[in-house]
C-alpha cells in the first residue's frame, strides 16, 4: 500500500479502506481460484495495482464516464481504476466466469459500487457503447483495436480510444495493427525497476 501512496495522495478514507483491503481479500480468493501468479502476491501492489493505475496517471475520466475493461481477468486495471474513480461506471468483460466471480466477490466486498461485469466474448456485445476502453496484456494491439473500435462512441472531451498496458518490444506489434498509437514509458511516470520494459499505449477513436 505504501508503494500507491509514494505516486497518488487525496484519497478519502473510503479509498484507503478499499485500496488497503485489496490485497488480503486477493490473497484468500487466490487460495480458491488461481487469478494472480501465487510468485506475484508479494508485489501486488506494485505489479498490479500500481501497474493498472499507470492509466490514472496520464487520464482523468469524468463523472458518468462509461469505460470497459476487456478481458479483466482477476479485475486489472478495472477495479484499481474503479476504486480511483469512483464517479465513472466500470464494465468489465472477460471470458472465463471464474474470474468475474472473483471481482464480483471483491466489488461487493468493498463496496465498490461502480463495477459491472459481463461473462463473454468483446466481439459478442452488442447494444452497448463506451466513451473508453482499457486493456493490460490481454492480446495483440491488431486484435484489441479490431475488438475495441465498434464498441466505442464518439467523444471530444476526454480521451475517447484505447487504453491499453503493454510490455516488451512493441515496434513489430504496432506496425502489425496499423494504429499509430501515442506510447509512455511506465518506468518515467513511476520510476521502478519493476516497470523498465512496461508501457501504456493510447490508439484515439
Amino acid at each position: 500500500m505504501e508503494i500507491i501512496e509514494k505516486y497518488f495522495s487525496d484519497f478519502t478514507p473510503k479509498q484507503i479502506q478499499q485500496f488497503s483491503e485489496l490485497k488480503p481479500l486477493y490473497e484468500e480468493w487466490n487460495s480458491k481460484i488461481n487469478v494472480i501468479s501465487r510468485k506475484d502476491m508479494d508485489n501486488f501492489y506494485l505489479h498490479h495495482v500500481l501497474h493498472s493505475l499507470a492509466i490514472a496517471a496520464n487520464f482523468e475520466f469524468k463523472s458518468g464516464d462509461n469505460i470497459m475493461d476487456l478481458g479483466c481477468g482477476g479485475g486489472f486495471p478495472g477495479v484499481p481504476l474503479a476504486i480511483f474513480f469512483p464517479d465513472v461506471n466500470f464494465h468489465l468483460v472477460d471470458s472465463i466466469n471464474k474470474k468475474l466471480n472473483v471481482v464480483r466477490a471483491v466489488c461487493t466486498e468493498l463496496e465498490i459500487n461502480n463495477v459491472t461485469t459481463e461473462h463473454c466474448r468483446a466481439e459478442e456485445i452488442k447494444n452497448k457503447k463506451f466513451d473508453c476502453i482499457v486493456s493490460r496484456a490481454v492480446a495483440p494491439l491488431k486484435d484489441l483495436w479490431k475488438w475495441s473500435k465498434p464498441l466505442l462512441q464518439k467523444r471530444r472531451d476526454m480521451a475517447n480510444g484505447l487504453i491499453c498496458l503493454k510490455g516488451g518490444d512493441l515496434t513489430t506489434e504496432i506496425f502489425e495493427s496499423g494504429c499509430k498509437p501515442h506510447v509512455w514509458e511506465i518506468d518515467k511516470i513511476f520510476p521502478e525497476a519493476y516497470f523498465k520494459d512496461k508501457f501504456l499505449l493510447y490508439q484515439k477513436l
